[in-house]
């Protein structure tokens, strides 16, 4: 088999890995595992316009880990530029895709005409992909191509990350490997556990936090209960920017939480995000499900606990019911995308409450290099060291003075730490033959693989984008 790294080497975003197999008769098949956008700095946005280094043409099949866009976001593309091939994942993400495919599309085609350049997809192209696409359960075999000999097998696990995500194991010429996604953190809310690390000869696994240790589950209650006290007690306003998948729904879980058993003062919370509203219904739709959610999760959606219609909850679908969230005197708590601040209503709040004293600003997921999240959170780690007496960031335009309180909780990424991505590997260091780190920085990655080298002995590898390596 041979396995070609063309996106997610050496950078968090674009997850895009070719594996493909010849049998006795010189057919191959091709298989791609995720196609996803990249995010970030305009170098790697600009990224998505260029041609695949691949013909989609000859591509077999594409099987998703999950539904974020870092890992679909190309799909459309890859349908526009000749892909006929099967699209496999868990049903929850097929339908979560199609709304998040939509929306990336309005952002992309909006960069496009400020540099300049062709759209990459439009409607008829997402809608082919999905007609493409085939919802399976986790642990169902399925053959690329169906029939045949020589073809590769595979199949799919719980990563424990957002709600039916997947790692996934392929077979082929008597070897396996395994393509990690992304892997849930420790007691994430909502989600079951990850699964554990079948036998395989080599893995794939992701390192967003590869060498960092998150806080415990209490340490970042502790800290939204905190934020959101000392918000209400300065009578500020709250500002998170969050992912619409997943982020937005394990907020309000704990949320509504935090509201029943009388740990925060009640106060207007609002949903100020179209995409995460139109999302948190298919979290609804799958609310007592066993075989994605937990028992704790199913448990309280039979005793008939609305966990996303809390008291003070408002839901602004429109951008009328958003703007009027200035009208609401704080103390409030506004949640809205992106996560990264990277658009989005998030934009506006940000605009108008970052030089707010008395408000707050909380991040509770990661904020990619060059990203206007990462900056403000850069900014105010240099004030903390003395090494600055203050910042500002432009949006819109204008240079804003930042002058509210910046938190960030690590604990609240759907993202496994350094900890639990070694507790994921260990059960099978002695099967294992290598691992391949992706998806992750430098100062994540270099570490995170001499780690694995010095506790497992197990060849821990780096690959850059473009590299091929025959397993």
């Amino acid at each position: 088999m041979k396995l070609t790294f063309y996106g997610g080497a050496k950078m968090v975003t674009g997850a895009n890995y070719l594996l493909q197999t010849t049998n006795d008769k010189r057919q191959t098949t091709r298989i791609l595992i995720d196609c996803g956008l990249f995010q970030g700095s305009n170098y790697y946005e600009r990224l998505n316009f260029e041609p695949f280094p691949f013909d989609p043409k000859q591509i077999n099949a594409v099987l998703i880990t999950h539904a974020h866009i870092d890992h679909i976001g190309r799909l459309p593309k890859l349908y526009k530029d000749g892909f006929r091939g099967k699209i496999f994942s868990t049903k929850p993400t097929k339908e979560f895709a199609e709304y998040l495919l939509i929306d990336s599309m309005d952002i992309l085609n909006k960069e496009a005409g400020k540099k300049n350049l062709s759209s990459i997809y439009n409607i008829d192209d997402i809608q082919g992909a999905m007609n493409l696409w085939e919802g399976i359960e986790y642990h169902q075999k399925i053959k690329i191509p169906p029939a045949g000999r020589g073809g590769l097998g595979a199949e799919f696990f719980d990563a424990g990350h957002i709600l039916g995500s997947a790692f996934i194991r392929v077979s082929g010429e008597g070897k396996s490997v395994v393509f990690s996604g992304d892997l849930g953190n420790v007691a994430a809310p909502l989600v079951k556990d990850t699964e554990n690390l079948p036998e395989a000869d080599y893995v794939l696994i992701e390192s967003t936090y590869g060498n960092r240790i998150h806080e415990d589950v209490k340490q970042r209650k502790d800290i939204l209960e905190d934020t959101i006290e000392e918000t209400f007690k300065a009578g500020g306003t709250l500002i998170i920017p969050s992912f619409a998948l997943e982020r937005s729904q394990d907020l309000l879980y704990e949320l509504n939480n935090l509201i029943e058993n009388g740990k925060i003062p009640r106060m207007p919370i609002f949903i100020d995000s179209p995409l995460a509203i139109r999302l948190t219904e298919v979290y609804k739709k799958y609310s007592q499900n066993p075989e994605y959610l937990d028992d704790e999760a199913i448990k309280l959606a039979k005793s008939g606990d609305l966990v996303f219609d809390f008291p003070g909850l408002k839901f602004t679908l429109t951008t009328q019911q958003s703007k009027e969230i200035n009208n609401v005197v704080g103390p409030k708590v506004i949640i809205a995308g992106a996560g990264m601040s990277q658009g989005g209503r998030i934009l506006h709040h940000e605009f108008r409450y970052l030089s707010d004293p008395k408000s707050a600003i909380l991040f509770i997921g990661y904020q990619g290099i060059g990203t206007l999240g990462r900056k403000i959170m850069d900014g105010a780690r240099a004030i903390k060291k003395g090494l600055s007496s203050g910042f500002s960031v432009k949006i819109f335009g204008e240079e804003i003075p930042a002058r509210c309180r910046v938190k960030a909780i690590g604990g609240y990424s759907a993202h496994a730490d350094q900890t639990k991505l070694l507790e994921w590997l260990e059960p099978m260091r002695a099967k294992i033959k290598k691992v391949f780190i992706v998806q992750g920085e430098g100062d994540q990655m270099v570490p995170f693989a001499q780690k694995i080298r010095d506790e497992f002995a197990i060849e821990a590898i780096i690959p850059s984008t473009n590299d091929e390596v025959m397993l």
